[in-house]
């Protein structure tokens, strides 16, 4: 599963596949080798990566981790991704369409630092585990669970070792598994003669939404400001000086935004298109970011950014008269 092409896939209700339950209910593994891996090593790696993104990351540990936003100068979101430190160096997990962007945004500003960046991703594989019982089928491999989230640790496994890493893109909980490309079909087969399932970019992409687990490139554009996203944790307010910053803080002490990302339930089998209009009464209230049929639900589920007014849990607007609440 490479860059994902939401246009390709099905808006009709479909019926639950074995992937789709087991990443609600129980385990299913993803392949997401696609995903960007930028390896920033030297001095002043932490430095630079600290200045560069929204969350803390000049006190992270080896084994820690977080995840953050690239903005540019005006506050609008660049890319995401998922930084976690080891002994020598970072390694930034983004999003297929970003690995190049994150690339040349990180390098343009490298002048006098002491920073390499390297990309990984042809020689790096990325399985996730994603599901309720992830940490069973880590079991059943002998691998380490990492506890907290965005924390990481070392993986031997057979002749080669690779990094377990607590991260999951379905906000279903999970694990990705970085190892050497060459084994990744070894990994797949003790996982699926260990009863894990795949799951599909289009099982995958109904839980997220299901979740409310907004992904770069779909949801989140740079059309957005950062509390628009209403992704917090991407954010540190007392770090100090970053690309962006200023807009960021100006937005938090002046608490103005006038819509803010929320997850929606409609009562229709028919998911409507991006950029679909939401009312209450004749007002605009809401604009849809992605929509799916869910066949636990039985109804639409949709990420959508709503007007501030109409933003609040258990709040009723309308699609063409069908009824859509803000969960």
């Amino acid at each position: 599963m490479d860059v994902l092409d939401v246009s390709t896939l099905t808006t009709k209700p479909i019926r639950k596949t074995e992937g789709y339950t087991a990443l609600r209910e129980h385990a299913a593994w993803l392949d997401l080798s696609g995903r960007g891996k930028i390896r920033a090593s030297g001095e002043d790696r932490a430095r630079l990566l600290h200045a560069m993104t929204t969350n803390q990351v000049e006190t992270l540990q080896p084994g820690e981790g977080c995840y953050a936003f690239f903005l540019s100068a005006q506050g609008r979101i660049l890319a995401d991704a998922n930084l976690l430190c080891f002994e020598d160096h970072f390694l930034l997990d983004t999003e297929p369409e970003t690995r190049t962007k994150v690339y040349e945004h990180l390098d343009r500003y490298i002048i006098a630092d002491d920073v390499t960046l390297e990309d990984q991703t042809e020689r790096v594989a990325t399985l996730a585990i994603e599901g309720p019982e992830a940490g069973a089928a880590l079991e059943k491999l002998g691998a380490p669970q990492p506890v907290a989230p965005y924390s990481s640790a070392p993986w031997s496994y057979g002749t080669f070792t690779g990094t377990i890493a607590r991260l999951d893109t379905t906000g279903r909980g999970g694990f990705f598994l970085m190892i050497p490309v060459e084994e990744k079909q070894a990994v797949i087969s003790q996982l699926t003669a260990a009863g894990f399932p795949a799951a599909t970019a289009e099982d995958a992409r109904i839980v997220r939404i299901e979740s409310g687990r907004p992904r770069y490139g779909e949801e989140i554009t740079e059309r957005y400001l950062v509390q628009e996203t209403d992704q917090l944790r991407a954010v540190h307010f007392s770090k100090g000086c970053y690309l962006g910053q200023e807009i960021v803080e100006r937005v938090r002490s002046r608490a103005q935004i006038h819509r803010v990302l929320r997850r929606l339930e409609i009562d229709t089998s028919e998911p409507p298109a991006a950029g679909a209009k939401l009312k209450s009464g004749d007002a605009v209230a809401a604009e849809i970011a992605s929509a799916v049929f869910s066949p636990a639900l039985g109804k639409t589920v949709a990420l959508a950014y709503v007007r501030t007014q109409f933003a609040e849990r258990d709040t009723k607007i309308s699609l063409d008269g069908a009824l859509a609440l803000v969960v």
